[in-house]
């Protein structure tokens, strides 16, 4: 289990180095998320490594709730993000119920850089941001295409969490399953008391 946390100390470490980053980029640009938005969180196949819920999944463990979350993640089948607490019937607005803990992807998204095909830079930006300010949406484009203002990069974001242990930061699944896999993960480890050879465990 060491070698659970200290790659959890690790994975919260690049956390606060993207949240840096990209709230940067976000507020030169003022593209900020729309105010009690729910538009991505109402997405369950939104795709995240395992390692970025690790440390969700210790949190969850320490406190004594991995397995009564386990157990509610085998039987959901919402049509959100289960951490995605609602504040309206129609779930367009609410809020994170683990911000802290938040996925990598979360703390990126939003207004975020992406390379083309062809290799270049373009901008990344959600429905209801692009909605709400269409005339900072479009700045920031020109900004990019005259090279005046890059945004950091999703894949250099995903790439600076994969190489902390590649074998779970590279796995993409839909969020609630790589909670469900790493929860899985941190029962057996416990419950055996053991080393187990998967190349994460301690």
């Amino acid at each position: 289990m060491n070698r659970l946390r200290e790659l959890s100390s690790q994975v919260m470490d690049v956390y606060q180095l993207l949240s840096q980053e990209f709230s940067a980029f976000q507020t030169s640009q003022s593209l900020h998320c729309v105010e009690k938005c729910g538009a991505c969180c109402n997405k369950p196949d939104i795709e995240v490594s395992p390692l970025e819920m690790l440390p969700y999944a210790l949190h969850l463990f320490d406190t004594g709730m991995a397995e009564q979350v386990f157990d509610e993640l085998d039987n959901y089948n919402g049509f959100a993000c289960k951490q995605y607490q609602r504040t309206s019937l129609d779930g367009n607005e609410g809020y994170c119920g683990i911000y802290e803990y938040r996925p990598g992807i979360c703390r990126m998204f939003g207004a975020a850089g992406y390379a083309t095909k062809s290799g270049e830079a373009t901008l990344s930006v959600c429905k209801p941001i692009k909605q709400s300010v269409p005339e900072k949406y479009a700045a920031s484009l020109i900004a990019i295409q005259t090279n005046t203002h890059q945004p950091p990069m999703i894949a250099q974001g995903r790439q600076k969490l994969a190489q902390l242990d590649y074998e779970w930061g590279e796995k993409l699944m839909p969020i609630n399953e790589a909670l469900r896999f790493v929860l899985e993960k941190i029962l057996t480890v416990s419950y055996y008391s053991s080393d187990i050879d998967d190349g994460v465990a301690a």
